[in-house]
């Protein structure tokens, strides 16, 4: 910024006195900053190294929040990342990971109010977090993560069913530990196990997550 105003004074003064400095307001705008959102940033401690996630608390705030929650109360503790669901499109590895309370009845809450990505802005990118669901509203405690740009599963309000208009909730992103994440995707798959569509993605050992926990508090 100093050199720009330092070259408009020496033109200036190079300038006849009949010509006129252009006005502040006639140069051409700085591009704005990219706006930063609130986010709270997680550590998953699995077995094969940590995982740290950005959770969306700002333009995604009731799944993060449900998110935390399940943090905040231990619920993902002693739980497993049990799928890995290949894709044969885009950049390779794609696809995603699954892990979470697997409907456990000792672990899970309620189901929680659907934020999709057409409100949030958010997208299902390499990294990204997203709620697993029957349907809109029924998301509590497991979650996958993209490997690979996976925008279809974004909200397509055009679509003809509730899951493709609604898409899933995007809720943060992956910050370190990507290659944990990779890992856990390549980890060798039981051909038998699964039902329906998803025969085949189950992890023959699923990976455990030992503890999930506030980045603060390991700061602490």
């Amino acid at each position: 910024m100093f050199k720009r105003f330092a070259l408009l004074a020496a033109l200036s003064l190079a300038t006849p006195a009949f010509a006129q400095a252009p006005e502040y307001s006639e140069l051409p705008p700085l591009e704005d900053a990219a706006p930063e959102y609130e986010t709270v940033d997680v550590v998953l401690e699995t077995a094969l190294g940590p995982i740290t996630v950005a959770l969306e608390t700002e333009r995604a705030p009731i799944t993060a929040a449900n998110f935390l929650r399940y943090v905040d109360e231990g619920r993902f503790d002693g739980t497993v990342f049990y799928r890995s669901m290949p894709t044969n499109w885009g950049e390779q590895p794609n696809g995603l990971i699954q892990g979470g309370t697997q409907w456990d009845p000792e672990r899970i809450l309620p189901g929680i109010a659907h934020e999709p990505t057409s409100l949030t802005g958010l997208t299902h990118t390499r990294g990204a977090l997203s709620m697993a669901m029957n349907e809109p509203g029924t998301a509590n405690g497991d979650f996958s993560i993209m490997l690979g740009d996976q925008t279809g599963l974004d909200a397509k309000p055009n679509a003809d069913d509730p899951v493709g208009q609604h898409g899933y909730a995007v809720f943060g992103y992956v910050t370190e530990g990507m290659d944990v994440v990779e890992a856990i995707f390549n980890s060798p798959r039981d051909p038998d196990e699964g039902e329906g569509w998803m025969k085949g993605q189950m992890l023959a050992e699923p990976v455990a997550v030992t503890s999930a926990h506030r980045a603060e508090a390991e700061a602490d």
